[in-house]
């Protein structure tokens, strides 16, 4: 449950939630009360007056698992969690557990399973879900377990297990997977569904039932057969102990479901590699033959993976509360992505008055108080990020002096804290196999919620100290401490007996969790995205900073996939994944179930759309990434909060930047004097963001360097190239655009050079296939390339739907076009459009073909809609929102017509079309 980030305690609660080896001692914990890691220490005894893992009423609990499972660190924080933490006492099975497509939930009589394909709105519209409802339940006859216990898990999969004493069920159940294998003795395959089902196919021990709308195929070994009674479908296993059951995307893909329905998944594992600026990840299932030698799966891939995929999918989809799941027919996939940038800070600008942040800065080191209060990890955390973010901008100033007071101030607090018997100190708890700081808060003891991201601010202030102190870093030093906290939260080993593999990390759903026990009818929930991508980047900037390449790659890895999970499921940045009917342009949580326009503690807009903002760091440049989303967002944030940020106008202001950041420090130049910072924040950080961006221009996404410590940021037509070297050597950094750059031995640099002319740079690259041809005013496609820039008037669609329909288009054509079809090629586009201040407009497109000019379009492709923002400025339309429609086939083009038709599919207003300009261009996939 993510915590609270401001003072006020009252918690809103939603409509749906009622080793690193080789460590030494600290690899596994000691007999004594303090284990000793260098020059720090933890206790292996909770302080004397405080709790570890309980239930709702205070009982103190244990890991839920079976003796198999007994000697395994359990990963708390999962999408699944509620099988092992028993948080109600009153329930010894679990809450609904979120695979997708599937849902679950245990009882006594075995596993419910769920398919929901409708979303509902619910608290005052402010939360969609796609709740949990059983359509089956797959158990054995006569099964009556007094609990279920997590028998097996991987990196994606889980094995719960059900034991009455005569009979025992196995079943394996995982994200993305449409099957449910399993395994049990003493009974009969029991399949009891929610009404009496409709059995579209029966093959003896094949059986094709629609459940609720949902159609399911049930596997028996062969030589069985499925019994239909009523809502209860039995099927002897003689001498064998397995069957299965999937659920279908349709009645016709049943024969492709049963050649996999033998094939058992037996565990799930993500591997990563970063290289040059690229992040690849393959996802792979091990399986077993129960029959026959088959050995594949089909896999349901997210939207955050299908994006980001070139392995061949198949034609079926499954619908989930993160937009359209694909099916892959293998038993593995890989991805490729452009890392993420991280820097210590923002690079130095001219800009920034020397004078007017040395003022800023003493405000900061010369409080009574740097730490405002804070005694817990979570508070006391921010206030070691606050002092975090301000070392390295002292340096840039030549203020060394107050550098160093504020690494001292760090250096102390740390210290504090690693070390075992004073007010404050880390705790092992050996059941639970986790590290919890004393003071805890927000549930970081009681339910283990959290840690990632109380300790992301501690891991990266250790990262700053390391920058300028390598030997307090040191292992033999403070740095066995960090690592220990790192092990606690994102551990990369599986063999690790002391603490699990990425703890809050959940690698296949993309993106961390945060209840340690995950005991709410909508699943598992995280609140603050940003604050675990704080994380991330600290463990960027740590194992840069220790010379630890394979965790500054892991952080890299998770950065960089938790930016795209982050970009498209709280902030729905491709407007691909909310449903229409909840009305929001931003969720402040993503739950499994669904998403919510709210926080655990306030209603207050500002905080629901800054949580997922804070802390602004180096760490936070992959939010530049979608600019039209941050418009959208902020566009929101005031319509909800009836006008501009009062309370958190500092870190929307950031939050601005990484889109326009004119328009950002403008409202810093007339608002700076009467605001008071939010409790993460100064105003020596953030007028030193504002400025420095201002004249650097925003993050551009595009271009990537090839260490991580690199970024690049763009202005009108010119580009500032920046990296940070924290090895001992110079080395020279080259970015993906061809531009290098040499950094001097632990400092950073930077240079310019030409870039994008565009100050909002898409993301997607540019086709490379096909003739380009650009719009003219007046209705002419083109390949010429001298236009004038100008714009055309898309007509209003009245307040009604156009969706997939031409209505009042504006239509641009090239005749006489004579083209060879380049096989495997598509039809491409970028197109420029402004809505104006006008809210709920769309665009649409609509490319046709008339192969030989005759008057008859042999080809059309239909696009979905492109839902503009109501904030004056180009926004790009390309051909990735996806094909809505097509019909025809392509040919070679001999004299033929080439159509674009762009038109309003919902809207009461007009917007503009950009022409004239390489900035709106139409590809097609022809040579």
């Amino acid at each position: 449950m993510p915590s609270p980030r401001s003072r006020p305690s009252v918690v809103v609660l939603l409509a749906s939630a009622v080793a690193f080896l080789g460590l030494g001692p600290a690899a596994a914990p000691a007999s004594a009360a303090t284990v000793p890691v260098g020059s720090g220490s933890y206790s292996d005894t909770r302080p004397a007056g405080t709790s570890g893992p309980t239930t709702n009423t205070g009982t103190p609990v244990t890991p839920k698992v079976t003796a198999a499972a007994r000697n395994r660190p359990v990963p708390t924080n999962d999408w699944w969690s509620s099988l092992a933490f028993q948080r109600y006492g009153d329930n010894p099975y679990s809450t609904p557990m979120y695979g997708h497509p599937l849902t679950y939930q245990a009882t006594s009589g075995g596993l419910d399973v769920g398919y929901p394909t409708s979303p509902s709105i619910v608290g005052d519209g402010r939360q969609y879900e796609y709740a949990h409802k059983r359509d089956l339940t797959i158990g054995l006859t006569g099964l009556n377990s007094p609990d279920t216990k997590a028998d097996d898990w991987s990196d994606w999969t889980v094995t719960p297990l059900w034991s009455d004493g005569s009979r025992t069920l196995r079943t394996t159940i995982g994200h993305g997977s449409p099957f449910v294998y399993a395994e049990g003795t003493g009974g009969d395959a029991r399949i009891t569904t929610a009404g009496t089902p409709d059995v579209f196919a029966d093959q003896g021990n094949v059986l094709g039932i629609t459940v609720a709308g949902h159609h399911y195929a049930l596997f028996a070994p062969t030589g069985s057969d499925w019994n239909v009674s009523g809502s209860t479908v039995t099927a002897g296993l003689g001498s064998k102990n397995y069957f299965s059951v999937a659920v279908l995307p349709s009645t016709g893909a049943l024969a492709t479901f049963k050649k996999y329905a033998f094939s058992f998944v037996t565990g799930s594992k993500a591997t990563w590699n970063y290289s040059g600026g690229t992040v690849k990840a393959t996802y792979t299932l091990s399986t077993e033959a129960k029959e026959g030698s088959e050995r594949g799966t089909l896999q349901a891939l997210y939207r955050h993976q299908w994006l980001h995929t070139t392995d061949p999918l198949t034609s079926y989809t499954y619908v989930s509360p993160r937009g359209t799941m694909k099916v892959r027919e293998s038993a593995s996939f890989s991805t490729s992505q452009k890392a993420a940038a991280v820097l210590p800070a923002l690079p130095k600008s001219d800009a920034v008055d020397t004078a007017r942040l040395r003022g800023y800065l003493n405000d900061v080191v010369g409080a009574s108080d740097p730490f405002s209060g804070a005694t817990d990890t979570y508070w006391t955390g921010k206030a070691l990020g606050r002092l975090a973010q301000l070392v390295p901008v002292a340096e840039q100033i030549g203020e060394t002096g107050t550098r160093d007071r504020l690494l001292g101030l760090m250096k102390g607090k740390l210290q504090e804290w690693f070390t075992a018997g004073g007010a404050s100190e880390f705790s092992y708890d050996k059941d639970w196999r986790t590290l919890t700081g004393y003071p805890a808060s927000y549930g970081s003891d009681t339910e283990l919620n959290d840690h990632h991201f109380h300790y992301s601010y501690f891991v990266y202030a250790a990262a700053i100290v390391a920058q300028y102190d390598p030997a307090w870093a040191a292992e033999s030093a403070w740095g066995g401490m960090v690592k220990t906290l790192v092990r606690d939260t994102a551990n990369p080993s599986r063999t690790d007996s002391a603490f699990p593999f990425l703890r809050g990390f959940d690698v296949y759903a993309g993106h961390s969790w945060a209840s340690g026990h995950q005991g709410f009818a909508a699943g598992n929930n995280q609140e603050s995205s940003s604050e675990s991508t704080n994380l991330s980047a600290a463990l960027v900037l740590w194992g840069s900073a220790t010379g630890d390449t394979s965790l500054r790659d892991l952080g890299t890895f998770l950065l960089t996939t938790e930016a795209e999970s982050i970009a498209q499921y709280w902030f729905d940045a491709d407007e691909q994944v909310f449903p229409s009917s909840f009305g929001h342009d931003t969720a402040g949580m993503v739950w499994g179930s669904g998403a919510a326009y709210a926080t655990w503690w306030t209603a207050n807009p500002e905080e629901i759309h800054g949580i997922n903002v804070l802390p602004v760091t180096g760490g936070s440049l992959h939010l530049g990434g979608e600019k039209a989303a941050i418009r959208r967002n902020l566009a929101e944030m005031e319509r909800e909060n009836g006008g501009p940020a009062v309370e958190w106008r500092d870190l929307l202001w950031e939050f601005e930047s990484f889109a326009d950041p004119a328009a950002a420090k403008a409202k810093w130049d007339a608002g700076h004097a009467g605001y008071t910072p939010e409790e993460g924040e100064s105003k020596a950080h953030t007028y030193h963001w504002l400025t420095t961006l201002d004249a650097l221009g925003a993050p551009d996404a595009t271009v990537t360097g090839d260490i991580p410590t690199s970024a690049v940021f763009a202005k009108g037509s010119a580009r500032t190239y920046a990296a940070h070297n924290h090895s001992a050597s110079a080395r020279t950094v080259t970015f993906s655009d061809g531009k290098t750059l040499t950094v001097p031995a632990r400092s950073t640099a930077t240079s310019t050079g030409s870039g994008t002319t565009d100050p909002d740079p898409d993301p997607d690259p540019d086709p490379t296939t096909g003739n380009t041809f650009q719009l003219r005013s007046g209705g002419t496609l083109t390949t010429a390339t001298d236009g004038t820039a100008g714009s055309d008037t898309i007509a209003s669609a009245g307040g009604a739907n156009h969706d997939g329909t031409p209505n009042r288009p504006l239509v641009y054509e090239a005749r006489g076009v004579n083209a060879t079809l380049d096989a495997g090629a598509k039809t491409a586009f970028r197109l420029q459009v402004d809505a104006g201040t006008s809210v709920g407009l769309g665009q649409q497109a609509r490319v046709s073909f008339d192969l030989t000019g005759d008057g008859d379009f042999e080809r059309t492709e239909t696009y979905h809609y492109f839902a503009t923002d109501p904030v004056t400025g180009w926004e790009e339309y390309t051909q990735a929102r996806g094909l809505k429609a097509a019909t025809g086939n392509l040919g070679d083009l001999r004299g033929g017509t080439v159509r674009l038709e762009v038109w309003s599919a919902i809207g009461n207003g007009t917007a503009q079309l950009r022409t004239g300009t390489d900035k709106s261009v139409l590809v097609i996939p022809y040579s």
